[in-house]
């Protein structure tokens, strides 16, 4: 009943003032869509506010996403549940002195009262633990609920062109490592499946405590560097601990064209698990190319192609993990796939076999079809499907049923508007 009644609150809001898809310049999806006084920020895949001398500017941002879905697995691990992954972003900004940029962030979620009490159904996923001090299996945990980030940050311009300096404090936000977030890059806004390699070297740390960053872009350059809390939050805690600077990160990303870019990113992390005594740090490293083309016929094309690694995870030496996406957007129409192929070991499945920390190579591979059914304002409601076929070695099969196929259907409603006042 909890479930039905966040499904109408969640749907009545969305179908006023709701949008995700992209449609011609209502939503950016690349730098080359960004206004004068605009800069794209590649981490959160958005334009944002840059300040010009003589042109103050206060904005507010509200961008919001949820999938109604229902999943049905097979094999002995597959379950059926109905889950709503959903995020929600509030920005509010201000101009000051000429050359700075004010602007106060909030992310939030309420994925800790939307998923099941297993967690989102996602075969092969792993990562957090639940109430009971037990690990999510088969299963995408929620996002720290209702506080997904908090940032309050300076951006300052330079006077040439898009180059500026932007300087941020988090109690809660993103370090400067990994690809950019599922939940914002254009290939993952419409999927509401986190990635397997979320843990594994991806984006794992746009969740992180107690961030303390800077970013200097100089023509195509970024370069950003953090410190920050490494123990993971605890997604079923509804809290906003500070912790110490006790990890660091930096990142790297070069614009090769108006449609293409590349990052890549290394963090050392202090104590990631909070109840993993043994577990003294870990390096997390990635790599990741983007690129978005308009093309003839009037499909537009994005693509993310993203490669992680983390040492020292589950006792592990090394893990790696690779993704590639892709979306396919016309109109009402919205073709999109992403293909992983990582490595897990027998005990983060919790498959019993002789070596449990011996890796095997998994592969997961989604297609899924999106069509948009209505434009309310700047809202959007879509309806979907999609199939996952997972591939596993031989002594994971037995375990899992053999290859196992996934198959989920949901409505999507979201939104992004931006205004001034």
């Amino acid at each position: 009943m909890r479930t039905l009644k966040f499904f109408a609150l969640l749907l009545a809001l969305g179908l006023g003032p709701l949008k995700v898809f992209a449609q011609e310049h209502h939503h950016p999806l690349g730098s080359a869509d960004c206004e004068e006084m605009e800069v794209w920020e590649y981490s959160m895949g958005m334009c944002m506010p840059l300040p010009m001398k003589d042109m103050p500017m206060r904005m507010v941002m509200f961008h919001a996403n949820s999938f109604f879905t229902q999943a049905s697995e097979e094999g002995p691990r597959g379950r059926s549940a109905f889950s709503i992954p959903n995020m929600l972003m509030v920005d509010l900004g201000s101009s000051v002195a000429e050359k700075h940029y004010i602007n106060l962030e909030v992310m939030g979620t309420f994925e800790k009262w939307t998923f099941p009490k297993e967690g989102y159904p996602e075969l092969l996923q792993i990562g957090e633990e639940n109430e009971n001090h037990q690990p999510y299996l088969d299963a995408q945990h929620p996002h720290s609920s209702p506080i997904m980030g908090l940032t309050l940050s300076d951006t300052m311009s330079l006077e040439h062109g898009s180059d500026h300096l932007k300087f941020w404090f988090a109690p809660r936000g993103a370090s400067t490592d990994g690809p950019i977030a599922f939940m914002h890059r254009p290939t993952g806004m419409v999927n509401p499946d986190a990635p397997l390699g979320h843990h594994i070297g991806q984006d794992v740390g746009h969740i992180s405590s107690t961030v303390l960053g800077a970013a200097l872009r100089l023509g195509g350059t970024t370069t950003e560097i953090s410190t920050f809390h490494g123990t993971e939050p605890e997604p079923t805690k509804v809290d906003l601990p500070l912790g110490s600077l006790n990890s660091y990160a930096l990142r790297l990303t070069q614009e090769l064209s108006s449609n293409i870019f590349v990052m890549a990113s290394a963090a050392y992390v202090k104590n990631p698990e909070l109840h993993d005594t043994d577990l003294d740090h870990l390096w997390r490293y990635s790599s990741s190319v983007y690129s978005d083309y308009q093309m003839q016929n009037g499909w537009r094309v994005h693509n993310a192609f993203i490669w992680g690694l983390i040492n020292n995870y589950d006792s592990a030496s090394a893990l790696n993990s690779f993704a590639e996406e892709f979306w396919f957007q016309k109109d009402v129409k919205n073709i999109w796939s992403r293909i992983e192929v990582l490595q897990r070991t027998p005990n983060e499945l919790k498959i019993n076999l002789p070596d449990p920390n011996d890796p095997g190579w998994v592969t997961a591979a989604t297609l899924g079809y999106t069509h948009q059914l209505a434009h309310f304002g700047f809202g959007e409601l879509g309806a979907g499907a999609s199939l996952t076929k997972d591939f596993l070695p031989a002594s994971f099969q037995n375990a899992y049923g053999t290859d196992p196929v996934t198959a989920k259907i949901f409505l999507q409603v979201g939104a992004m508007k931006m205004a001034d006042f």
